[in-house]
């Protein structure tokens, strides 16, 4: 568990109270129903006997329970915590966040960053940071110079910009040419931003912004083709398209796509393209379908190095218990994705 449940008495209680302070710490299964709902749910109260307590939804959905219609307990943002900041980040998106700053909105900054962990797997601060330098990313990227990025990203010199820039993507601006075969675009996504990385007939790289490996597969991938910032026709297609795929609208992807890695990662890769959506596979599933069953680690890995996120659903694959294994992109996203795709199942099978 991220944190230790309180008692199942004291959870009962919040439960039968509607506490919200246990809104984003705690969820409830219900046994009888199948369904995982919020302490704070409108709906008629179980019996104690038929609670099971979870301290995240991906637990929930991994021990077999759906959630609830009438309190969307899969929306992490729910949080007060998370909710408050996150509004004042939107409102104040260039601020150079600091611990004070979140004192000063009346928070603890262990509590705050507690939430922030359980609910998107990095802290406030972490992506206040994050979307300064992306404001920098999208001046770079339309042609501006390191000077306006730096103003956009809201960095008092240029050196300081030019490091924070670099651990993040692992590229220095230095060694970024004016043009070149691959580009590297950043966009937004309802999941968050995202980095495409594209050259002008197919896509090479696909990830969250905050993903920790997006750093070294940048800098992989620039050794051997550099890359400069801006973006092709590719880009808008992968923009579009996942923004559809989101919003319900839209199934399937038809961009082109360059793969990076051996022969039978790739062939992995391969096989996680044709998993449906709203269908799940574990590791072992993928080694029989690859004929070499005794590789269930070699296809784990494979799976794990996945560049190409969401077009190849790596998020599709489970343990072989059914619960949700790691994603490089955060459970809070595969959760949120396989609940997605589960819709359009439903379209399939009417």
């Amino acid at each position: 568990m991220l944190f230790e449940l309180p008692s199942e008495e004291t959870l009962y209680t919040a439960l039968l109270a509607r506490d919200a302070q246990f809104d984003g710490l705690a969820w409830v299964g219900v046994t009888t129903t199948g369904v995982f709902c919020r302490p704070t749910c409108p709906a008629k109260k179980p019996n104690r006997a038929n609670c099971r307590w979870f301290d995240t939804p991906a637990a929930c959905l991994a021990a077999g329970y759906r959630p609830c219609k009438r309190c969307n307990p899969r929306q992490g943002g729910a949080d007060p915590v998370v909710k408050t900041l996150l509004a004042a980040l939107e409102k104040e998106p260039e601020r150079r966040w600091s611990e004070s700053d979140i004192v000063a909105q009346g928070l603890d900054p262990s509590t705050v960053r507690r939430a922030f962990r359980r609910t998107l797997g990095m802290t406030f601060l972490d992506i206040a940071r994050q979307r300064r330098l992306a404001q920098g990313f999208t001046t770079l990227q339309d042609g501006g110079r390191v000077i306006d990025a730096q103003v956009a990203a809201g960095f008092e010199s240029p050196s300081a910009f030019r490091r924070s820039f670099g651990r993040w993507l692992g590229l220095s601006l230095r060694d970024l040419p004016t043009a070149s075969l691959l580009r590297a675009h950043w966009f937004q996504t309802e999941l968050g931003p995202m980095v495409a990385v594209a050259d002008q007939h197919s896509l090479h790289l696909l990830e969250f912004a905050d993903r920790k490996a997006l750093s070294t597969e940048l800098r992989k991938l620039h050794k051997s083709h550099p890359i400069s910032l801006g973006k092709f026709r590719i880009h808008d297609a992968v923009e579009e398209q996942l923004g559809h795929f989101l919003s319900g609208a839209r199934e399937v992807f038809d961009v082109p796509l360059t793969l990076h890695g051996s022969p039978f990662t790739q062939s992995v890769w391969r096989i996680l393209r044709f998993i449906p959506a709203g269908q799940t596979r574990t590791y072992g599933d993928i080694a029989r379908e690859l004929g070499r069953p005794g590789a269930t680690r070699a296809v784990a890995r494979a799976n794990g190095a996945n560049q190409i996120a969401i077009l190849i659903p790596c998020h599709r694959v489970i343990g072989a218990d059914g619960a949700l294994t790691g994603y490089g992109g955060g459970l809070w996203r595969k959760d949120r994705l396989i609940s997605l795709e589960k819709s359009y199942a439903r379209k399939d099978t009417a």
